[in-house]
């Protein structure tokens, strides 16, 4: 009877897959069936080919067509270029850790991967804010705006959001101090194959209220502010138009009403980055105060949640910016290599 347990127990132990078989401290290989396996990869595969090439071609459009090269479309193809490099540094290395369970790139790529993933995080959050800013100087401030808000400008704060999500990066997981009190803890569960993102409770505390709170609070603060402004406008062009029906009156009707959809359609990039990062954020929170305690099916659930946004952002582009529809049109039937294609009209339907 003991000798057909001890049989039993060698048995399960054989079938057990570990992430480097020939290391006796080797992770664990998570088992998943084949059909998970399918429906897993297929699912993320196509949102990382998503987020590439949908992204690409908003940093070629914006960049190729003079039409626009406006400042909000710099800020929005620097975004663009966050969740480009989000899908090609993060994202695929991400997926084979989430079902494996095992991290096959080296001990020093999942330092960098770990780094990568906070900058484009942080960097997303700081040119959403940027763009929220540029919406409520075009909205609220529309004689002002194109001398507050200019190329230059833009370009600047663009850069000013790569420069503080890098160096914030850089300065709390760079020199691992979101690891720290966390030590024995890490020692004991720390094995051959693993790469851990953890945060102690003090970091996700600042994180959560920098990054996710207070930017939140910003941005829905001043796009509150700029549809009511906008409405304002609205309202009263229309009863300038009635009393003056003129060409310059309808005119700048068309310039209000342009602005208002700009701001909406850039509302709601802005809310789609809150709901997919959201659920992360309170995770990230909860979980090192409850001793890290939550499953690691729930976790992942939410970051890949988070990554998701990179995808949905050129998926929003395409159903609210008609020149984005028509710029991809112009790249995959290649007429961008045509000569003084750079001059065509984007929003001529």
């Amino acid at each position: 009877m003991v000798e057909a347990q001890n049989l039993s127990l060698l048995e399960v132990k054989d079938l057990t897959e570990y992430c480097y078989p020939e290391s006796n401290v080797s992770c664990v290989k998570i088992s998943h069936n084949v059909a998970t396996k399918t429906v897993f990869y297929s699912i993320v595969v196509f949102a990382i080919v998503i987020t590439i090439v949908g992204n690409a071609v908003v940093i070629i459009s914006i960049a190729h067509f003079k039409q626009l090269h406006t400042p909000t479309n710099i800020l929005v193809m620097s975004l663009a270029l966050v969740d480009l490099l989000l899908g090609l540094t993060v994202m695929p290395f991400s997926m084979v850790r989430t079902l494996d369970g095992c991290w096959y790139f080296g001990e020093e790529f999942c330092y960098w991967h770990s780094i990568f993933d906070f900058v484009f995080t942080c960097a997303s959050i700081f040119h959403l804010i940027s763009i929220a800013t540029d919406r409520y100087q075009a909205v609220c401030y529309p004689l002002q705006y194109p001398t507050r808000i200019t190329l230059p400008v833009s370009g600047f704060m663009a850069a000013l959001s790569w420069i503080l999500a890098t160096v914030y990066a850089f300065s709390t997981v760079g020199i691992k101090s979101t690891e720290a009190n966390l030590e024995d803890y890490i020692a004991s569960i720390d094995c051959f194959g693993s790469c851990l993102f953890l945060i102690n409770a003090v970091c996700a505390s600042i994180s959560t209220c920098l990054f996710f709170i207070l930017p939140v609070c910003i941005m829905i603060g001043l796009y509150v502010q700029i549809f009511l402004v906008s409405e304002k406008h609205a309202k009263k062009m229309e009863g300038t138009k009635k009393n003056r029906p003129d060409v310059t009156s309808n005119k700048i009707l068309q310039i209000v009403k342009h602005e208002k959809k700009a701001a909406k359609t850039l509302g709601i990039v802005v809310g789609t980055f809150n709901l997919c990062w959201m659920p992360y954020f309170i995770i990230s929170l909860v979980d090192p105060l409850s001793n890290f305690t939550t499953p690691a099916i729930i976790y992942d659930v939410f970051f890949w949640l988070g990554y998701t946004n990179s995808t949905f952002n050129p998926i929003i582009y395409g159903l609210f910016y008609p020149w984005f529809r028509k710029t991809l049109h112009l790249i995959v039937t290649l007429k961008i290599f045509a000569p003084n294609s750079s001059d065509i009209n984007v929003y001529a339907a």
